[in-house]
């Protein structure tokens, strides 16, 4: 177990210097801005079947974070249901929540299942998750109402 906290930490570091911008948000991973998902449709991933950038002029915002769209017709559907079409665990890496940690999840590295979306953060950590898919979730979920309110650095420094 402490060489997959040991990978996950060293590869979610390098990610965190790349995307310093990145807000210390607790249960939302979102921009300094509040842009969610980097900008990405969260409903083409359900429509499209993949990421899908947003118009920076079709937006919504939700629990204080800004979403794009990539047609009036997505926007209108999220706003019909948010919650349908939000990522799991804010937006943060599932494997990451599976481990106890939050680490940024890359909207290009997504999943859906059971209806529901999941991010991580790098092509090797998907491969991981994907070798288990239902035990992360439920390691994750299990996790996440621990780690939720909790800054991200706070977590890596434990």
């Amino acid at each position: 177990m402490n060489k997959v906290k040991a990978l996950v930490s060293g590869v979610a570091l390098s990610v965190a210097l790349a995307t310093s911008a990145m807000a210390a948000g607790v249960e939302l991973n979102a921009s300094s801005t509040g842009l969610a998902l980097q900008g990405y449709d969260p409903v083409a991933y359900f429509t499209v079947g993949e990421p899908t950038p947003g118009n920076w002029k079709i937006t919504a915002s939700h629990n204080d974070a800004m979403y794009r769209f990539a047609s009036e017709e997505n926007k209108a559907e999220f706003e019909k249901n948010p919650e349908a079409y939000l990522p799991a665990y804010g937006g943060y890496c599932a494997f990451g929540a599976a481990m106890g940690f939050k680490f940024d999840g890359d909207p290009t590295l997504w999943k859906i299942v059971d209806d529901k979306l999941y991010l991580n953060l790098a092509k090797d950590i998907q491969t991981r998750w994907e070798g288990d898919i239902p035990g992360f979730i439920e390691k994750a979920d299990v996790n996440w109402d621990d780690i939720a309110d909790k800054d991200p650095a706070a977590l890596q420094a434990q």
